[in-house]
């Protein structure tokens, strides 16, 4: 079984087919789902000391935490190109 790699981020590297979901920092379950990861030590900062922007939470109970947001992160994820993601935000914001 091959590993699909996808870079999330100032050096950090992630197997994508263990992503199960894609979210934000800010919702109050997601910062307790954070916080009680970090107490198990199940969380992985992969921030290089950014501010977080998006939560990913892996089949194996992992957290982790990335500056990227989520929607680069799931067109990386998806194999799409950044440039439709960006596109779509600017239609989108208008």
């Amino acid at each position: 079984m091959g590993s699909d790699l996808v870079h999330i981020g100032f050096g950090s590297i992630l197997a994508s087919h263990r992503v199960l979901a894609i979210t934000g920092p800010d919702s109050a379950p997601i910062k307790r789902l954070v916080k009680e990861g970090r107490r198990k030590g199940v969380c992985i900062d992969m921030t290089s000391g950014r501010k977080t922007r998006a939560v990913l939470i892996l089949d194996s109970g992992h957290v982790v935490l990335a500056s990227l947001s989520p929607d680069v992160l799931a067109s990386r994820i998806a194999g799409a190109p950044e440039d439709a993601v960006t596109a779509g935000q600017v239609a989108h914001e208008k």
